[in-house]
């Protein structure tokens, strides 16, 4: 296990991923009250299930298929809110500059756990 890693607050991907979905909150207070049920709170439980989602691999990374496994659920959890990003752009509840912005964050988010599934022995035990 690399050494550099004490928690899993430690990882890029983590902390990058729970400052989005911090953001994702503020931006969403934007949005129309009717979405308060559907969109909101569909794209505040995916942008949040990714760090949550990251802090469960990190229990179980002392077996490896555990490990990729919550990572493949954290990346079906990211890429679940670039949808409702990409609803929030036709819907015009976020301007072009904001989609842009978060699917350039989320994608940095993507690679970094697609690198970690691909190379567990990184982060296992």
């Amino acid at each position: 296990m690399n050494k550099d890693y004490h928690g899993f607050r430690d990882l890029a991907v983590y902390k990058k991923a729970y400052k989005l979905a911090i953001e994702i909150t503020e931006v969403t207070k934007t949005f129309p009250k009717e979405e308060k049920y559907s969109l909101v709170d569909q794209i505040r439980r995916s942008s949040r299930s990714i760090p949550a989602t990251i802090a469960e691999a990190w229990a179980r990374r002392i077996y490896k298929k555990s490990f990729v496994s919550k990572i493949i659920d954290a990346y079906g959890e990211e890429l679940e809110t670039e949808v409702w990003l990409d609803m929030s752009l036709d819907f015009q509840y976020i301007n072009k500059e904001k989609h842009t912005e978060l699917m350039e964050s989320y994608e940095e988010v993507r690679k970094m756990l697609i690198y970690m599934s691909n190379n567990p022995n990184t982060f296992c035990k």
